[in-house]
Order: structure tokens, then sequence, then C-alpha cells
């Protein structure tokens, strides 16, 4: 019931923002005035953000360590490993898939007689930040402290691997000392971000309002058509990732889509993944998946399968080409697509990544930089949807890699018993510390 209060809320705060934002946009009358009252509202939404940045190291870090120690070695690392990366690829080539042929059959950019934007203008968007060498070297980090400063997951994962790794190998007392103090760690970190989303509807509010006030909604009807079409190829998406889940999960998929229903609000809402990372953690351990998959699964998916932002690459990619009047081949289309899947891995860590990833791709296909300028007015409202779309593509593929591994716990299990908060249905609690005996032993 509090979910369902809480969701409710977030809601009215989405739709009051937008009746706010609308008539802000209105009394501005210049868009200097809206772009000012705009910040105020940015002011809020900054305010929550950081409070939701604030928890995600600690609770990456908790997460993955707490499972990576707890799985019985190397194999059992590599097994999973190689489960959720084979789904993260299939993921990523359907999504392309349904965005290349929604943007064929639409072609969105094919009448819209925009100006071609000059020769020298440009994106500011860091570039030269996405090369294979550089992307290879940011994944391991120089210092814990510094990528837990940045929430760089991905540096995150790489550090927690070694030390759960290592942790899963310290015997006796010492070692089991450490992984209970890891997993209180986590307890804790679920308490605090229960905390911080009492906030969520109040930062929704103002990231809507802001939003609008600044762009308007003239903004929609502007590029309808792009924004309709793109929404429609997500929907598809949704749907193909549904019945993928249902083929694995069976009738609990529509339980799953239930509980992510709430960080799916927040996600679209906020146009950020990390403001939905707290909460997705905490319903999918209460959806019953182990906590050791959730903490291993979930970060790996936040840098690696991100289902919303193919769509929206080939949209964008596409789109341009299309604006430009630009003739290529479905064959060359291809290409440029499926070198953008490889090239956006890991992209979570560059700076508004599904933008930047185009935008270097671009000028390989003798496409100017600058044809992001024509999508950039609207990239907030394609960005709450692709999104939301990566959070339910992460929940789907933790859920099923912990069904295929047998970690996720029949449906009914109370809340309050282990299976619901990280252990396997086999094992027992033990009265005296609320421990598995196999943990113990």
């Amino acid at each position: 019931m509090k979910r369902l209060k809480l969701a409710h809320w977030i809601m009215f705060g989405m739709v009051l923002g937008v009746l706010v934002g609308y008539a802000c946009n209105q009394y501005a009358g210049d868009e200097a005035t809206a772009k000012t009252i705009a910040a105020d509202f940015s002011v809020v939404t900054g305010i929550f953000l950081r409070l939701v940045k604030m928890i995600i190291a600690p609770l990456v870090f908790a997460t993955l360590v707490s499972g990576i120690s707890s799985m019985d070695g190397g194999k059992s690392i590599g097994r999973i490993g190689a489960k959720t990366i084979g789904w993260f690829v299939v993921a990523s080539l359907i999504s392309l898939t349904i965005g290349l042929l929604f943007v064929n059959i639409a072609r969105p950019g094919a009448h819209l007689n925009l100006p071609l934007p000059a020769a020298d203008a440009s994106t500011h968007l860091q570039t030269n930040a996405l090369n294979f060498k550089d992307f290879l070297t940011h994944m391991f980090p120089s210092s814990v402290i510094e990528a837990m400063a940045s929430n760089q997951i991905m540096q995150i994962l790489v550090f927690s691997l070694f030390f759960g790794m290592a942790l899963g190998k310290v015997p006796g007392l010492p070692g089991e000392f450490l992984k209970r103090s890891i997993d209180g760690l986590m307890d804790v970190m679920l308490r605090a971000t229960n905390a911080v989303m009492l906030f969520a509807p109040v930062g929704v509010f103002a990231a809507i309002a802001g939003a609008v006030t600044s762009q308007g909604l003239g903004i929609v009807l502007t590029y309808g058509k792009l924004i309709g079409w793109f929404y429609v190829a997500l929907f598809t998406l949704w749907g193909a990732l549904y019945f993928a889940g249902r083929a694995a999960l069976g009738c609990r998929m529509g339980q799953l889509f239930k509980s992510i229903r709430e960080p799916m609000i927040i996600a679209f809402s906020t146009a950020s993944s990390e403001a939905a990372y707290p909460k997705l953690t905490e319903v999918l351990q209460e959806f019953g998946v182990r906590k050791r998959l959730v903490g291993f699964v979930l970060p790996l998916g936040y840098s690696f399968n991100l289902d919303g932002s193919m769509v929206y690459q080939a949209f964008a990619a596409i789109f341009i080409v299309q604006a430009f009047g630009v003739y290529m081949p479905i064959g060359i289309q291809i290409t440029m697509l499926l070198i953008l899947m490889v090239s956006s891995k890991g992209m979570a860590a560059v700076p508004r990544g599904s933008l930047v990833v185009v935008a270097a791709i671009l000028p390989m296909f003798h496409l100017p930089e600058a044809g992001l300028l024509l999508v950039m007015g609207i990239d907030q409202i394609l960005d709450m949807g692709r999104t939301a779309t990566n959070v339910l593509g992460n929940s789907i593929a933790t859920a099923v890699v912990a069904k295929w591994e047998g970690e996720l716990a029949p449906a009914g299990t109370p809340e309050n018993e282990e299976a619901a908060i990280g252990t396997s249905p086999n094992e027992q609690a033990t009265p005296s510390t609320g421990y598995s005996a196999a943990r113990s032993s």
C-alpha cells in the first residue's frame, strides 16, 4: 500500500508539474525569463538527484560485494556473467531492429524541410571522450574513492568484483564477520533509500515543471511525428521484452511489471536511471530475486544493457540521415547501427551518453556531428522514454537470470523471510542470527 501511495503521489507530481510549467511558460512571455524560472525549478530537482547520487556508490558496492562473496568461486561468476551478457546482446539487437524498422516506416525526418545546420555548428558534446582505448582504460579505477565520489558504476563494479572474490576466500571468523557487515551495510542503504524516495514526488514535480517552463508544449507539436513514432517503437519494445520475460518467468511476469512501476515512473519523470536504481534494487529483492543476483546483474546492466538507448540511437541517426536528404541503403544503416551498439557499451560513464555516441559515429558516415542539433531540442522528452525503458529491460534481465540460476524465490514468499532478501528457497534461516545455515557453515 505504501508503494502504491507513493506511486500515486509521483503521478500527481508529474501532472501538477505539467500544469505549473505551462502556466509559468505562458507567464514568462520571453525565452530568457522562461529559462530563469526553469532554473529555479532545477534547484529542487538538483537537490533530489544529489540525494539519490549520495546513496548510489555505497549501495552498488554493498550489493555487488555481498553477491560476489557468496558465490561459489570464479566458475559461478563466469557462468552468471555469460548468461547475463548473452541476454544483453540479444536484447540490444532486438532494440536496434525495432528502432530501425519504425524509423524507416515512419520516416519522421523526410518531410520536415528543416534548415541544415551551419558547417561550423557545434553540439558541445565531448565526443573525444568516446574511443576504444579510453573506454577500456576508463573501466578500471585508479582510485576507488574517486570512482565512488563520481558514481562511476563500471569502475565500482570492477573494484567490487576483486574485493568480493577476495572476501569470499577469507576463511573463518574474520571473513564471516566482514560478510555480515557488508550485508548490514546493504540493509542500512535500503532504509536510507526509502527515506530519500519520500522526496521523489517533489523532485519529479520540479523536473517536469522546469522542462515545460523552458520548452513549452509547442515543442511537442513541432516534433510530434518523431516523438510519437519513437514512443510507438518503445512500446513495441516493451511488448517484446514483456513476452520474452513471460517465456522465462511465466505468469510472474505480470507481477514483476507491477513491482517496477514506481522505479519506472521515477526514471521517466527525472530522465535519470540513477534516480531509479536504489528503489529498483529494493523492489527486485521484494519480488524474490536473491540479493547476490541483484547486486551482480543490475549494475552490469546499467553499464551494458540500455535497450531504450538503442532505440533512441537508431531513431536519432536515421532521422538525421532523412532530414539531410541523404540516401543510405538499408545495409549501410544496419552497419551503422551495429557500430552504435558496440560503441554504446559502457557509455553510462559518458555525460549524455546516447547523444555522444551518435555524435561520434556520424562523421564515419560523412554526416555532420551538428546534425544532432535537430533533435537536441526535444532530447529531454525522448530521454524520459528511453530511461524508463532501460529500467524495464534491466529489471527483466535480472529476474530472468535469477530464474535460470534457480535463485528466484517462489511467488507469495513473505517479505520478512530470508528468501525475499537474499537466500535460496532451500536455505533455512537460523533463529539466532537470521542468516542462512548455508552461509554460517
